[in-house]
């Protein structure tokens, strides 16, 4: 039973931390991003862009954007916004 507890505790240190660094990350995106560039793209492409700030997943914001990765991982360079991994 100690040991369930123990691991239960260790997992939970580790999730927590998990959240932190992608908490942190996305302070980063946001931060640099260049938010005039994002506001005056279309409809998709902003919210793709948005997606990708808040999550860092580039192949779900390309497929809201409709674009290939590679397509939008361009557009994220534009958009300045840094791949914080």
């Amino acid at each position: 039973m100690a040991i369930d507890n123990e691991m239960t505790k260790t997992l939970e240190e580790k999730l927590e931390k998990w959240h932190k660094l992608e908490e942190e990350a996305r302070r980063i995106r946001e931060s640099e991003a260049d938010w005039s560039f994002i506001e005056r793209q279309p409809p998709k492409i902003k919210a793709a862009l948005k997606y990708y700030i808040k999550t860092g997943d580039l192949y779900v914001a390309s497929r809201i954007a409709g674009l290939k990765v590679e397509e939008f991982n361009l557009l994220r360079i534009k958009a300045k916004i840094p791949n914080v991994a």
